[in-house]
């Protein structure tokens, strides 16, 4: 399969076939669809608006022998200048629906962290509060096993729902999942997550709501939540913290363009305003030359790089 080939009119016209001409958006900007506010055009977005639409759409896609870009909150993701060529499948506000059935509920894969956060602590339940401040999907969180302060998606999932590059609805037990730091097998296979069942634990709304609020203030104290950014922008190497390396290494505060290493918390690569994906990746590739060279350690990014 490829992702630089531009679509065909007979794919264009089966994916209107599936989710409707309304749920199809040609050349759209994907700087309106990363945290990053950066990006160009996407040959043709899709947002299908039920699991059985998007395994249709995967399906299609498949038989056209091209391989769709998977698209939540785009909140981890930096993409081209020149945009991308191919399909991009959205699952967000289209696909965000929360199911509460004692304490377990039973997320699709558009919900936001904060929101799945925010309907657990409604009904009293607890375990979720650790990802009310990361700014992705669902679908996201169970794809990196997303994490914080000391929680990770793993701890509370109970099992994912997802599609398989060849358009199959499958079930994934927690325990077939393979889920460690920033990994899971459905990242390996390349599998499509459309909803997730989560088991927590019951406990006072009030006290949920006071931890929740705790980590809001420790976030907004330490991280440029006010810029544009895709998170935390290197993944931990092993026996450091990035932000320490990258400060160390004299880094807090460069700039490339409109992309600069956060003043606030170095961790982070932030748009200034008119940052393009070229000044991002030039940073980046700046900050991994004077981290290697002052403490001989590889920064791997932890954000996803689409188009180049």
């Amino acid at each position: 399969m490829t992702q630089t080939t531009r679509i065909s009119e007979d794919l264009a016209c089966a994916l209107a076939a599936i989710v409707g001409e309304n749920n199809l958006l040609p050349n759209e900007p994907m700087s309106k669809h990363t945290t990053f506010c950066i990006g160009g055009p996407a040959d043709l977005m899709v947002l299908p608006t039920t699991e059985e639409q998007a395994a249709a759409v995967i399906r299609a896609c498949a038989e056209a022998e091209v391989c769709p870009y998977l698209l939540g909150l785009g909140s981890n993701l930096l993409v081209s200048d020149a945009g991308l060529r191919g399909v991009v499948l959205k699952l967000a506000e289209n696909l965000s629906q929360v199911q509460v059935q004692e304490n377990r509920l039973i997320c699709q894969a558009g919900a936001s962290n904060e929101q799945v956060a925010k309907v657990a602590q409604a009904h009293g339940l607890t375990g979720y509060e650790f990802a009310s401040g990361i700014p992705g999907t669902i679908g996201g969180a169970a794809i990196m096993n997303a994490g914080a302060y000391d929680g990770e998606f793993s701890q509370v999932a109970v099992s994912v729902r997802c599609i398989t590059p060849e358009g199959e609805l499958v079930n994934v037990p927690a325990d077939q999942a393979c889920w460690s730091y920033r990994h899971s097998m459905m990242m390996d296979r390349g599998y499509l997550v459309v909803a997730a069942t989560l088991e927590l634990e019951p406990q006072d709304p009030t006290v949920i709501q006071e931890r929740m609020d705790d980590l809001r203030q420790r976030r907004e104290s330490k991280q440029p939540l006010e810029m544009p950014s895709a998170g935390s922008t290197f993944k931990r190497p092993e026996g450091y913290f990035a932000g320490k390396l990258i400060q160390d290494s004299g880094c807090q505060g460069l700039s490339v363009g409109g992309a600069q290493v956060s003043t606030k918390h170095a961790g982070f690569v932030v748009n200034t305003g008119n940052a393009t994906a070229a000044d991002v990746l030039g940073l980046i590739e700046e900050v991994q030359n004077r981290v290697m060279e002052h403490f001989g350690v590889a920064m791997e990014p932890e954000v996803r790089m689409w188009g180049f």
